[in-house]
């Protein structure tokens, strides 16, 4: 007993007494005296009579069930990413801040209001603790970059309402923009309206020519090319006679003519003529008596003799839609031959010849060139063409020509060239040349033997890294001094003739009509083309 007082005693000294533990309650016994806790300090509703007052629990609060290995292991890497993103935003607060101070630098110790606040919300980003969804809710939206204030933000304008002040002249740009398109469109469709229907109310008649450019031009509803025939078979019947033949020549002539026209055209019944041909010259009049239906050919007929005339024959045409019923309607006329002129001089006075060239293409190319092109030699010319010469200048005469002998050669300088100084040429460079070339022999025939014929020639030669070859050939080489060859009193002096030409002509014969040359006789040779004009 002594013991247990004195137990008792030293507890009372400041020793912790050791009470018992209190009894652990189950789950469901601590929920049922929180739960009568919670209705005595709830505050109590109305209850209608009859019916008992039901409180409403608190919400249970289990212990949370034992976390996973999965769990942890997505709980650290959200956490390794958190401390990820915390320290990359930190780097670029620093970032910002260094760019900061170096605009401020540069700019003279100033910052802008933008640069600072990018700068100051990088860093409170940076150095914020992570918060939850709430807090993230809470925060207050960053500052727009470019905004007027360090608060401002961007606004959103209502469906139907105005934009913000910044873009309202956009706007309203964009608004008279699109109404002035409409009402373009609106003034063109119109237009376009109107001009349909005013060209299809309004009869538009075709334009019509005078009577001048009818004639100029030949435009007429005439068939001048079957009339043109039916007149050239009249005018051979009609200029080829004989005695022998009077009935037959009468009995054909009445096939072409009227009742009123000379069925023996004009003929005694003496002497025999024989026509070569009879072409129509192109020489149309009208005949004023048939109008529309009726026409004046010329009909140019050469006769066996040489002598050579010209027949004016009176055309009726019946139809001149079909071209038929075709008749002559009068007796024919002989008139001259169309009127020769003198042909004016080639000026030539800025053409350069250069000489150097023109032998160098008589002795190197052109001599071999000549002798593969008279026999189509196709191996041998394309030693001396280029890949892209013409045809004519690959094909040759097929042995019509032989034994060509290069007379002259006229290669021109370049426009430009002074006279006295050498031309150059560049690679690739084009040069025309004129080129005589006389050939001898005529083939197959014998009775050609000993013929020498005299031919010009348009030579263009090409300038290449491997010498001159030949693209092009044409034939035939102008007159530089003009004139007429059959008045001696106008031909150059200086003019020597040709081999082989004859004595200067004879006075015309009287049967040849006037402004003609008698058809056979010998004429006066022409000056000599190759000669270089400077």
């Amino acid at each position: 007993m002594t013991d247990h007082s004195s137990s008792a005693d030293g507890a009372g000294e400041g020793w912790p007494s050791q009470q018992p533990a209190p009894p652990q309650l189950s789950a469901e016994a601590a929920r049922s005296q929180v739960a009568a806790a919670w209705v005595r300090v709830a505050p109590q509703s109305n209850v209608p009579p009859g019916q008992v007052a039901v409180p409403s629990l608190p919400p249970r609060a289990d212990r949370p069930a034992a976390e996973s290995k999965k769990d942890k292991r997505e709980q650290a890497k959200a956490e390794r990413k958190a401390e990820y993103e915390r320290k990359r935003a930190a780097r670029k607060a620093e970032y910002e801040s260094k760019q900061a101070a170096r605009a401020s630098r540069k700019g003279g110790g100033k910052v802008s209001a933008s640069t600072t606040s990018a700068a100051t919300t990088a860093s409170a980003e940076a150095t914020a603790p992570t918060a939850g969804p709430s807090a993230a809710q809470d925060a207050p939206a960053p500052a727009r970059s470019g905004a007027k204030g360090p608060d401002a933000r961007f606004d959103v304008p209502r469906p139907g309402g105005r934009l913000p002040s910044n873009g309202r002249s956009t706007h309203v740009a964009l608004r008279a923009t699109l109404l002035i398109t409409t009402c373009v469109f609106a003034l063109g469709s119109c237009g376009v309206t109107g001009l349909v229907i005013g060209r299809s109310s309004v009869s538009v008649k075709p334009a019509a020519l005078d009577g001048k450019d009818l004639d100029r031009y030949r435009l007429t509803d005439f068939p001048v090319q079957s009339a043109a025939v039916f007149a050239e078979e009249y005018a051979s019947l009609c200029m080829t006679y004989a005695p022998e033949n009077t009935d037959k020549r009468r009995e054909s002539l009445s096939r072409y003519i009227s009742a009123g026209v000379d069925r023996d055209c004009g003929w005694n019944g003496k002497g025999k003529q024989q026509v070569k041909q009879a072409n129509w010259d192109g020489t149309v009049e009208e005949l004023p008596e048939y109008g529309k239906n009726g026409r004046y050919l010329n009909i140019q007929v050469t006769y066996t003799g040489g002598r050579t005339t010209t027949l004016s024959v009176p055309v009726y045409v019946k139809d001149l839609a079909g071209a038929s019923g075709l008749r002559v309607v009068g007796n024919v006329g002989e008139m001259p031959l169309p009127i020769r002129d003198t042909a004016p001089a080639l000026e030539k006075s800025e053409e350069v010849v250069d000489q150097e060239l023109s032998a160098q293409l008589r002795e190197q190319v052109l001599a071999g060139y000549f002798k593969a092109w008279a026999a189509s030699d196709t191996t041998a010319l394309t030693r001396f063409t280029t890949p892209d010469a013409t045809p004519a200048a690959v094909s040759g005469l097929a042995g019509a020509l032989t034994a060509p002998v290069v007379q002259e050669v006229q290669a021109l300088a370049p426009e430009g060239t002074e006279v006295g100084k050498k031309p150059t040429y560049t690679q690739g460079q084009a040069v025309p040349a004129r080129v005589t070339v006389v050939w001898g022999g005529g083939g197959a025939d014998d009775a050609k033997a000993e013929v020498a014929l005299k031919r010009s020639y348009r030579v263009t030669v090409v300038n290449t890294a491997q010498g001159w070859f030949i693209k092009d050939i044409h034939g035939g080489v102008m007159d530089p001094t003009g004139g007429r060859a059959d008045t001696p009193s106008t031909a150059s002096p200086t003019a020597a003739p040709a081999s082989g030409a004859s004595a200067p002509p004879a006075p015309a014969a009287p049967s040849a009509p006037s402004g003609g040359a008698s058809p056979g006789l010998p004429t006066s040779p022409k000056p000599a083309a190759s000669a270089p004009a400077h």
